[in-house]
């Protein structure tokens, strides 16, 4: 069984202090980017308990999920709270492959953890350097409290966001937790353009005022961001297939066009997208960094 390695370090209340080992732990895991195009975020940390925990499939008690749209208060995690059985899922569009589920994330924990496969891939290639691990929770301390903000719907011309994640399917007498369940993360955001906008991101635009409503529908737009994969799990179409519910939600929902930035040395995420039909757009949007890249819905 792969594992992820390293401690977590939630800046959120927590039952108790847990520590849980596993005697498979195999340093060499780490994630593999396939695009990471992320917010700014402004940097900040505060004290904080430590919980230490590793990958393990032996917790027998469920808890209840637990979901707050609360900002004032700060959620409490369970780090070992059991993966939901797949049937609670229902209604929600997911897309089944292989032996994953690619869905929109629901529990506190599992957007935390997307938050924190997101931190492990910003700092895989300096995990080396001291306090590594210290940057990393600050990292995914401000990913989730940005995460929870974006999907709540409170970030400027963020229409709609979505978090979704793969998840290993659900297996018949084994109860793995949340945090050993998931392998892949993407954001998926209905987003309206700004004055002066033909492409989301051009600096030529002239104000921060939302274009015209009228018609509201050809001012909106689906957008791609923070795919990870977990290193042990790739090659197994995990991101091609969170793409591809990314692109039945936002036709679900009216888009018409569907934006994602991708790194002009990505050579991967740029394939990846190409074959999911994105095309590469010259607009002032793209950079020598940074390339945009769209899809008719």
């Amino acid at each position: 069984m792969d594992s992820l390695h390293g401690s977590f370090i939630p800046h959120f209340k927590v039952r108790q202090p847990i520590l849980v080992f596993s005697n498979r732990i195999k340093k060499q895991d780490s994630l593999l980017v396939v695009d990471l195009f992320r917010e700014n975020f402004p940097i900040s940390y505060t004290r904080c308990r430590t919980l230490e925990t590793h990958w393990d499939n032996t917790q027998s008690i469920r808890h209840p999920a637990v979901s707050s749209n609360d900002d004032s208060k700060q959620p409490e995690l369970i780090f070992t709270r059991l993966q939901l059985r797949d049937e609670e899922y229902l209604g929600m569009q997911r897309r089944s492959f292989g032996s994953y589920i690619a869905r929109e994330a629901v529990l506190n924990e599992e957007y935390w953890m997307a938050s924190w496969l997101r931190a492990e891939a910003h700092w895989e290639a300096s995990s080396y350097k001291r306090h590594a691990e210290i940057f990393k929770m600050k990292y995914a301390d401000q990913e989730f409290k940005a995460l929870k903000k974006r999907c709540s719907g409170q970030d400027g011309n963020l229409l709609q966001c979505f978090c979704l994640v793969a998840v290993k399917k659900e297996v018949k007498n084994v109860k793995r937790t949340v945090l050993n369940s998931i392998v892949g993360t993407m954001d998926l955001s209905i987003r309206q353009y700004l004055q002066g906008e033909t492409y989301p991101g051009e600096v030529k635009r002239q104000s921060g005022v939302l274009a015209s409503k009228q018609p509201f529908d050809a001012h909106k737009y689906a957008y791609v961001s923070n795919v990870v994969v977990a290193k042990y799990a790739r090659r197994r179409r995990i991101a091609s297939n969170m793409l591809c519910l990314a692109t039945d939600i936002a036709t679900s929902v009216g888009m018409k066009k569907l934006f994602v930035h991708v790194s002009a040395d990505n050579k991967p995420a740029q394939e990846l997208y190409k074959k999911a039909g994105l095309e590469f757009v010259a607009s002032d949007a793209s950079s020598k960094e940074q390339l945009l890249m769209c899809m008719e819905l």
